[in-house]
């Protein structure tokens, strides 16, 4: 039971990571950070998210700020297993909608504002021919036979599967400025999490004697029922649903028109899931049963620094206790945890546009029980550029994109008594993100 719910969360963790952050939670917020990735110390908009309590620092009135990004990341497990038709298992992470809104009213010393975007997940991931655990068991079919004296040399088999993910949240945040160089915010995130799943493993076949045929089929005419009920066609049609609750604290001091320093607290959020299930012909979904799936704290720090008038310098740092979280046994796999360091410039080249890039470093520290086709993360340093435009005195314009390269990973797994082989994980990310900021 205990490498089923294992097995169900991580699943749940699969369905998208494609984003920069952590094991679950997306930091990719905005156009802003997009072009940046250095945005901890944000005085914009999307503070809402990266600084709150800097929201004291906007003029007053209503600024708005309405963002959405276009992910593409392609993952590709490739694996030596010698039974298998092809090492080659390919995924595509595809994100049309990635929205994120922001609202702020701000009015002398205080700072009422709200958030929504998918803090995590966001998108689907589809294997079209499944995942290399899935299938080799299927591929010691031709020598289970010939070992019965029955010669069979190949087998083909139709695997697929495809996971969604999309965790909504709803921030609302209080900011208020003890002094000109103090702010202090509290707020709070509702999180509703929802994931689905469907695939199939179906049309075994098998070419005992040179002549294809049902699997099912052979093994049901030789008497072999158990062998059977293995090679039938299964499905599975799974949806997860919970919400859970995130407290977030945030310092915001500026000793200087020149220098920003920030902290944010987000509290461990308790997420528990729950299965609705209309096909588990699998047994990995049982219908009604809770796990938790939680997001982990994090603590983040930011930096801003105008080194001239139109040169700023930025550097974030966020730390996820993914060690503290409950991922129903998962998070024991976990040997450090996860922490991410950015660093960025922007230059104004006139009142209308500023340039911006940036550099970021994802660094995991999991062991390599917990790195395996269904579940995996990549160490991986990502590179954003972009501009914003002021189109006038109320509406400005940011654009950026990002790419992320990503540290290949490669384990030794072993399967019966056949020799160890090797797996490699690749993956690569483009993300192209447009927002609108207006102010009134």
């Amino acid at each position: 039971m205990r490498r089923m719910v294992s097995l169900v969360v991580m699943l749940a963790i699969l369905a998208l990571n494609a984003m920069a952050g952590g094991i679950l939670t997306n930091q990719n917020q905005s156009a802003g950070y997009i072009r940046l990735l250095a945005r901890n110390a944000s005085l914009d908009a999307d503070a809402v998210y990266f600084n709150p309590a800097g929201l004291v620092k906007l003029a007053d009135g209503w600024h708005l700020a309405l963002h959405n990004q276009v992910i593409s990341q392609d993952k590709t497990i490739v694996n030596s297993f010698p039974l298998l038709r092809d090492p080659n298992y390919p995924g595509e992470v595809r994100v049309p909608i990635f929205p994120d809104f922001y609202a702020v009213y701000k009015k002398n010393k205080l700072a009422v504002s709200f958030g929504f975007g998918p803090n995590a997940g966001g998108g689907s991931a589809e294997f079209v021919r499944g995942l290399p655990s899935f299938e080799i068991p299927f591929s010691t079919l031709p020598v289970l036979l010939t070992g019965m004296g029955v010669p069979t040399t190949s087998y083909t088999i139709d695997i697929a599967f495809k996971g969604k993910s999309v965790f909504l949240g709803y921030q609302l945040n209080f900011s208020y400025a003890l002094s000109e160089a103090v702010a202090l915010g509290v707020g709070a995130r509702m999180i509703q999490a929802t994931n689905t799943y469907q695939g199939h493993i179906k049309d075994v076949r098998i070419n005992p004697g040179g002549n294809w045929v049902s699997a099912y089929t052979f093994f049901m005419s030789i008497g072999q029922p158990g062998y059977a009920a293995m090679v039938a066609d299964k499905e599975v049609d799974a949806k997860q649903t919970g919400s859970g609750f995130t407290p977030i604290l945030s310092l915001s001091l500026t000793p200087t028109e020149a220098l920003v320093f920030t902290l944010k607290y987000e509290f461990n959020t308790k997420l528990e899931l729950t299965n609705k299930t209309t096909v588990d012909d699998v047994g990995m979904f049982p219908d009604g049963y809770k796990f938790r799936n939680d997001l982990p704290a994090i603590l983040s720090a930011g930096l801003r620094y105008a080194i001239i008038p139109k040169l700023r310098a930025h550097a974030s740092y966020n730390y996820y206790f993914d060690k503290k979280a409950n991922w129903e046994g998962a998070e024991q796999l976990v040997e450090k945890n996860t922490y991410e360091l950015a660093f960025g410039l922007e230059y104004d080249l006139n009142q209308r546009m500023t340039v911006s890039a940036g550099y970021l470093r994802t660094q995991f520290g999991l062991s390599p029980q917990y790195q395996d086709d269904i579940n995996h993360e990549l160490t991986a340093d990502s590179v954003g550029g972009g501009f914003k435009i002021n189109l006038n005195e109320k509406l400005s314009l940011d654009v950026g994109t990002l790419y992320v390269f990503y540290k290949n990973y490669q384990k030794t797994e072993t399967y019966g008594s056949f020799p160890p082989y090797n797996v490699t994980y690749k993956r690569k990310t483009l993300d192209f993100a447009v927002g609108l900021n207006y102010r009134f």
